[in-house]
Parts: C-alpha cells; sequence; structure tokens
C-alpha cells in the first residue's frame, strides 16, 4: 500500500472559508505517507492558490524519512497531521495507537491485482498455482484472500513472493506471474510507458469493502484544534479546483514541484482526479463499519472497533 512515485484573481479573492479562519500565520505540519506525489494534488493545489494563507495557516509538508514511521510520528506530536491509508488506521488503533481519521483525501480504492494483458491469467481462477508478488504484508494478504475466495480459490493455491517495491518490474520480467498492491493510477501507467500493457482486478469488484485510500488523521487529542477545520476546508476549495480546472492545477502542481514534470506524473495526476474526495470533512459510517467487520472477518485485528473510535466528523 505504500507509494513509491493560474487562479483568476476572481476566484482568488472570492473563495470563504466558512469553517473560520485560525490565528493569521499558525503553522501546520502535514507529514505525508511517501514523497510529494500527484496522490497530494488537492494539498499542493490548495497552499499553491493560497487558499491556506487566507486560512490563517502555514502548511508544510513533509515527506516521511521511513513512511512505515508516520502513525507513531503523528501520535507522538512530531506533526499535526498525517496522510495515512484507512485500512492501516484499523491495524494502528489495534495496537494503542491513539490516531483518529477526521478528513478523506483519496475516496476510493487504488489498490489493485495486476497481471500482464497479453498474459495467460483472465481471470482471477486463472491465479490457481501462479505466482504472485507482494511488497507488504498485512492488509494485502487480506485482501488477496478475499479475492481469490471470490473466484472460488484460497490462499493456498497461489504462490506469494517478496518483490520488495519492484512490483512492476518483476511482472515484466516473468518473476511472477501477478501482483498485489500496484496502484491503478501509477503502476498501469509505469508499465505502458515501458511499452506493456497491463490489466487490473479491483478489490472492490471482488468481494472487498469499498474504502478510503487515503485520509488525514491526527491524534485524538488535538480533534479539537481550531486549525483543523480550516485545513480541510482548503483542501476542498482545492479538490473542486483541479475538478473544474485540471490543466491550470497541473500547471501550478509543477510549478511547486518542477521534479514531477513528466509523463508518468502528467497522466497518473489525471487518473487520480475523480478519486479524491470532494468533501474531506465528510464521513461514511456504513463504509466505516463494513470495512472494520471485514478486517476483523480476516484475523487483522481481534474486533472491529466503533466508528466513532477512529474516525470522527469534524464539520
Amino acid at each position: 500500500m505504500i507509494r513509491k512515485f493560474l487562479l483568476p484573481a476572481s476566484l482568488a479573492l472570492g473563495v470563504v472559508l466558512s469553517a473560520g479562519a485560525a490565528t493569521a500565520g499558525e503553522k501546520l505540519t502535514v507529514m505525508l505517507e511517501w514523497f510529494v506525489n500527484p496522490d497530494h494534488a488537492p494539498i499542493v493545489v490548495a497552499k499553491e492558490l493560497g487558499l491556506f494563507e487566507k486560512a490563517g495557516l502555514e502548511v508544510e509538508l513533509v515527506p516521511p524519512a521511513d513512511p512505515s514511521s508516520v502513525p507513531r510520528l503523528v501520535a507522538a506530536g512530531k506533526a499535526d497531521i498525517g496522510v495515512h491509508y484507512q485500512p492501516n488506521l484499523y491495524l494502528d488503533h489495534a495496537t494503542g495507537l491513539p490516531l483518529v481519521r477526521f478528513g478523506t483525501l483519496v475516496e476510493t480504492p487504488l489498490n489493485t491485482v495486476t497481471v500482464l494483458d497479453d498474459g495467460p491469467i483472465r481471470s482471477l481462477a486463472d491465479l490457481k498455482g501462479k505466482k504472485i508478488g507482494f511488497s507488504v504484508s498485512g492488509f494485502e494478504d487480506a485482501m488477496l484472500g478475499r479475492m481469490l475466495a471470490s473466484a472460488g480459490l484460497k490462499k493456498e493455491d497461489v504462490e506469494l513472493v517478496n518483490v520488495n517495491f519492484a512490483l512492476s518490474a518483476s511482472l515484466i520480467a516473468g518473476k511472477v506471474d501477478a501482483t498485489i498492491g500496484g496502484f491503478r493510477n501509477f503502476e498501469l501507467t509505469q508499465m505502458r510507458l515501458e511499452g506493456h500493457e497491463g490489466r487490473s482486478f479491483f478489490p472492490e469488484e471482488h468481494g472487498v469493502p469499498v474504502y478510503d485510500e487515503l485520509v488525514f488523521v491526527t491524534d485524538r487529542a488535538r480533534i479539537a484544534d481550531t486549525r483543523l477545520r480550516p485545513f480541510l476546508a482548503a483542501v476542498e476549495q482545492g479538490a473542486i479546483y483541479l475538478t473544474n480546472h485540471p490543466d491550470e492545477a497541473w500547471k501550478l502542481f509543477i510549478k511547486a514541484y518542477p521534479n514531477l514534470d513528466d509523463e508518468l506524473n502528467r497522466r497518473a495526476f489525471t487518473d487520480t482526479l475523480p478519486r479524491f474526495a470532494k468533501r474531506p470533512a465528510a464521513l461514511d459510517l456504513g463504509r466505516y463499519e463494513r470495512f472494520g467487520a471485514f478486517l476483523a472477518e480476516s484475523g487483522l485485528i481481534g474486533k472491529a472497533p466503533a466508528v466513532d473510535d477512529i474516525a470522527v466528523d469534524i464539520r
């Protein structure tokens, strides 16, 4: 699940953050789950449009030195906000970390099981006896188990191979027959640019409950922080701007991060546009209940937590 990878003056002046503004210049540290990439476009665009500044916030985006440390660092107060994966939030809660989701960044799954388009795998049932490459165990094991079950298979019917983070390379080289953990807005384009078409099976179409891929989390003790609501309001305006003005938003994105101005990131940017939350503060209780039950049924957590133990609506 870990990733590798011009505003009109009238609009700039007219944006109203109804959630209220924090004290001018209040610093807010946002620790990302990986280095900056198109998944973070609403935050980057909001910053480039001056929406955080208008809300009285000075937002700093911090890529982690170690992506696995983000939950612990946020819980320890080393960052005000963390970008995190909804599935991992349940696992962190089970270990006692006092994290809570207060907003959504990417509201659909991105994870996939991917195969070569011209290969012999035409359905999940064809994976019987095949090798599947993975990078991170845990949730992806549960996801794969449920997907295979939808095709009448068990995890024992396949061979799992740890390919570290060389998912696409391992698949293209024929070291594995499929991969799990590649993101549909990144790996498929990466493969295409290297001359190999891929095809993906989506977990939410094969028995896995729909979940939010990326969410905003904070320490539960900080959930009353007055900076959180204007932060989400600015992110929402950034997401709406992305939807209405994708080309202008791309220009803002690469202006902020010119090192990402290449074909892979350009296509990933476009592919991710429909997946950003347009109402980042909104909480779907049913979605969280169903997904918690799935993780408990899969044995990853002992018991599904009450939704308000891990997620809140601060609107």
